[in-house]
This record gives C-alpha cells, sequence and structure tokens, in this order.
C-alpha cells in the first residue's frame, strides 16, 4: 500500500510540476529574442552537433529499409514499389521517429545533466538572486531550439535514407536508379511528409521540456544529476511514443 500511495503521489506531483513548468514556458516564450544569442547556442549545439550521428545513422536505416522491402516483396510486387517502401516509412513514421530518439539520448541527457549541475551548484539560486528567470533564461532557448530544429533534422535525415536506400538498391540490388526514383515517387502525398513534420516538431517540443523540468527537479547532489538525466531520458522517449500515436490517428485517421 506504502508503494502504491507514493506511486500515486509522486505522479500527481510531477503532473502538477509539468503543468505549471510548461504554463511558465509558454508565457515566456515572447522574451526568448531578448537574448538571442542562448538561442543560437542552442540550435548549434542541437543541430549541428547532432548531424553525423542523424546521417549515419539515416543511411544504414534507408538501406536496411531498400532490403527488407526487395526481400519480402520481391517475389509478388515489382521492384519499383522499393523506392516507394522506402520513401513512405521515411515520411511516416522512420524519419521523425529515430531523430527523435536519437536526440532523446544526446540532446535531453545533456539538458537534464547541465541543468540538474547548476541547480545543485545553487547556480540557479545565483540566477534568481540576481533577478534572472531560470525560466526565460534557461528553459525558454532550449525547449525552442529543440522543437524548431528536429523538423530539420527529420528533412536531412529522411533524405539522407532515401539516398542510402538508392546506392544499395542500385548496386546491391540490381535495381536502376530511375526505378527507384520512379517508386520514391509512386503513390506520394504531401500529408505524409508535412504529417511527419508535425511529429517531429512534438517530439523536439517534448524533448527539450522534459530535459529542463528532469534538470530543475534535481536534488541530491551528483547522484541526483545521474538519476534526473535517466528520468529525462525515459519519461521523453516514453511521451514520444505516445504521442507518435496521438499526432498519427489525428494526422493519418
Amino acid at each position: 500500500m506504502k508503494f502504491i500511495k507514493n506511486f500515486i503521489v509522486g505522479s500527481l506531483e510531477n503532473i502538477g510540476g509539468v503543468t505549471i513548468l510548461f504554463y511558465q514556458t509558454i508565457i515566456s516564450i515572447p522574451t526568448v529574442f531578448r537574448r538571442g544569442y542562448l538561442l543560437a547556442q542552442q540550435i548549434v549545439f542541437m543541430g549541428i552537433g547532432s548531424l553525423t550521428i542523424v546521417i549515419l545513422t539515416s543511411v544504414f536505416t534507408g538501406m536496411v529499409t531498400a532490403l527488407q522491402a526487395f526481400a519480402q516483396g520481391s517475389r509478388y510486387i515489382p521492384v519499383v514499389y522499393v523506392g516507394m517502401s522506402v520513401a513512405r516509412a521515411e515520411f511516416i513514421e522512420l524519419g521523425p521517429m529515430l531523430t527523435g530518439l536519437i536526440l532523446t539520448g544526446r540532446v535531453c541527457s545533456s539538458i537534464a545533466a547541465e541543468i540538474g549541475t547548476m541547480v545543485v551548484t545553487e547556480q540557479v539560486d545565483a540566477l534568481e538572486s540576481m533577478a534572472i528567470n531560470p525560466i526565460e533564461y534557461l528553459v525558454v532557448p532550449r525547449v525552442v531550439s529543440s522543437t524548431f530544429i528536429l523538423p530539420l533534422l527529420t528533412v536531412v535525415s529522411e533524405s539522407f535514407a532515401i539516398l542510402g536506400g538508392m546506392v544499395f538498391s542500385r548496386y546491391a540490388l540490381q535495381i536502376p536508379i530511375s526505378i527507384y526514383l520512379r517508386g520514391v515517387r509512386l503513390h506520394f502525398h504531401p500529408i505524409e511528409l508535412w504529417g511527419g513534420l508535425v511529429k517531429a516538431a512534438a517530439f523536439g517540443l517534448i524533448i527539450g521540456f522534459m530535459g529542463c523540468y528532469s534538470g530543475l527537479k534535481t536534488k541530491g547532489g551528483a547522484e541526483g544529476v545521474g538519476k534526473a538525466t535517466t528520468d529525462a531520458v525515459v519519461s521523453a522517449s516514453v511521451l514520444i511514443l505516445i504521442a507518435d500515436y496521438v499526432v498519427a490517428r489525428i494526422i493519418f485517421h
């Protein structure tokens, strides 16, 4: 009974804390342009700093998707559908999802660790003593940056996944590039691309927000920082999976 009680109380406390911080963040968004350098710094860290791992992951994802599409359907459907399979899988699901999970591991954990360290070393208290709002200074630039940068990284991810699938199809599956590209254009609907980008923006919001929330509620020194980082990654990953279903249900119903 004690475990259930603690679980319920902890859940309600987190829901209340998330709601309050989300409200404070939303009303503070107009202040982000007062400190444009903080926004630019976060965009460089999240965007350019993540390009290498996003491109590498995307290329191999496109190759694997092309291989599986060819292996599963070559006996039943024309090879032109290999390109279509790669493109639609990337636009609708794999592009935003994999990019979101990659940035969860790289960005969300970094945000939680950085802000958590500032909390336990009383740097956040120092900001407040200098009349600097921690929400405006720490949270808003990170949340806005992650929400903005994830759709851009998703476009890069999808482009390199399609490119990787094309190169693999040409040299490993002996599918001409013209046929592969015809498949990419086959049955393409713009809602698939835009729906995936809406997903990516939602994932970016979750990543930035949960990293900040977990960091700000850090307690207990170095051990607390480690726990906050773990909580940030786990909670963001779970929320991304939930948001993936909700957004897909709304857009692709």
